[in-house]
């Protein structure tokens, strides 16, 4: 049964609506003040919070502002005697679900009443259902069948909905932002945010304002006030990459936020409180870098809460023909091109091979297999050569050896490129953004290269 709030100064109206609404089958609770409504509030969550908004101690705009930062999703009716177009507008702006003048008639706040709950019903199983999918989603990311990967999983079941700091910990290319995110799309928090910075890519200078946000004028380029990263994550999870390349005075800064939960802007003065669940990663030794002091042994622990360790792909090489398949369908799909086969050779070389990049380097080689591959089965030389060079002479039509009377080397290079950027945009199916990241270019330098060599066409 849906539980209500009815909040009134006025006995004889609380009660009515009360008697009213308990007929109807809900469970209703009273407050005849807005302080008792929020000491009820911050006690448990309620599916619809009815507010006058004219009351002692506390109004009714200070309850619906309580629900808002409780529990977002209750819906909040405010009604009064009082009602002015701009109360109205305000009352609106900060959340509430309608906005109703006394008198008014029963059968109307019935109806407006049975409205708000299917609304929040829909919206509840909307959330339900995208989890759902993201779960699914992330999980699918996650390919292996290997004893040290099912461990893996088992772990992000059981931490998802915890509160706890989670460290991962593992060699660059394991897939470590994979695993955030499955715990985050995982949790209660999945239809909240989910961002992700990676520490060592931002100059120290920056970073502080990436992560905590800035005041306008407190430095010279800050030319408004910013929200950072935290604020943008509030409710949600924030995953910080690469923490072990922090400094010093970034680390001090990450500590105070995990210990209270607030954080000031760089140049403000008030503290902003935050409700995030942090999710670190590293591929460097933290109980090494605590040890020799380039890492704080307190902020080390407050992030190794729930520790978890991804081997590296050459101690899971039984996971290699199954990420293989998944990769070549992946790949296949978006390149609208038949998945290639790979001799039993071919996937012996891969079995066989160091995997210093781990799942990225894997990942990486199949990209370059489907793209490159012309429907002849894949061979082990082919294999061979995608391995130690990017694509090969031959597969390329390139000279192998300088002709008798030269070459011009300009002309070659920029012919491959040009290739290559056209090769890139049908397989984006000439989405300019999409083709960029294929070939690991910004969006300013990928426009640079066309209209370099007049590639027109496409779409951003």
């Amino acid at each position: 049964m849906e539980k209500i709030l009815v909040v009134d100064d006025e006995r004889g109206l609380r009660e009515v609506l009360s008697i009213m609404l308990k007929r109807a089958g809900y469970v209703v609770t009273e407050a005849s003040d807005g302080e008792e409504a929020i000491g009820q509030i911050n006690k448990e969550i309620f599916d619809l919070v009815i507010t006058d908004l004219r009351m002692p101690k506390a109004d009714g705009m200070a309850v619906l502002k309580a629900v808002k930062s409780s529990a977002p999703e209750t819906v909040v009716l405010v009604i009064t005697a009082f009602a002015t177009a701009d109360s109205a507008v305000d009352a609106m702006k900060q959340g509430a679900y309608d906005y109703l003048t006394k008198p008014f008639q029963v059968d109307e706040v019935q109806l407006i009443i049975r409205n708000a709950l299917e609304k929040r019903r829909l919206s509840t199983e909307n959330i339900l259902l995208k989890r759902e999918m993201a779960s699914q989603s992330s999980f699918a990311q996650l390919v292996g069948q290997s004893e040290s990967m099912q461990k893996v999983f088992n772990v992000v079941r059981q931490v998802s909905d915890a509160k706890s700091n989670v460290l991962i910990c593992g060699e660059s290319g394991t897939g470590k932002e994979l695993v955030a995110r499955a715990i985050h799309y995982n949790s209660a928090r999945s239809s909240m945010p989910f961002v992700a910075v990676n520490c060592s890519a931002v100059p120290e200078t920056l970073l502080e304002s990436e992560l905590f946000g800035h005041m306008k004028g407190s430095f010279t380029g800050a030319m408004a006030n910013k929200a950072g990263l935290f604020e943008v994550a509030n409710g949600g999870t924030i995953f910080l990459d690469e923490i072990g390349d922090t400094t010093p005075t970034i680390q001090v800064k990450l500590l105070r936020v995990i210990q209270e939960r607030e954080f000031r802007r760089v140049g403000g003065n008030q503290d902003v409180k935050v409700d995030v669940r942090i999710v670190a990663a590293t591929n460097r030794d933290l109980e090494k870098a605590v040890a020799d002091g380039s890492f704080r042994e307190d902020l080390y622990y407050r992030l190794d809460v729930i520790p978890i360790r991804l081997p590296p792909l050459r101690l899971r090489t039984g996971d290699i023909p199954l990420l293989v398949n998944h990769f070549l369908g992946k790949f296949s799909q978006e390149s609208g091109k038949p998945a290639p086969v790979l001799t039993s050779e071919a996937m012996h070389v891969l079995l066989g091979h160091e995997w210093r990049g781990n799942v990225r380097e894997l990942e990486n080689l199949i990209e370059r297999v489907v793209t490159f591959s012309a429907g002849a089965p894949v061979t082990d030389q082919d294999i061979r050569g995608w391995l130690h060079r990017a694509v090969t002479p031959q597969q390329q039509g390139l000279p192998t050896d300088l002709p008798e009377d030269g070459l011009d080397l300009e002309e070659l290079i920029n012919g491959i490129e040009k290739d290559l950027l056209l090769k890139a945009l049908e397989r984006a199916m000439w989405v300019k953004k999409k083709a960029a990241r294929l070939l690991r270019l910004n969006t300013r330098s990928f426009r640079y290269r066309l209209e370099k060599y007049a590639i027109k066409g496409g779409r951003d």
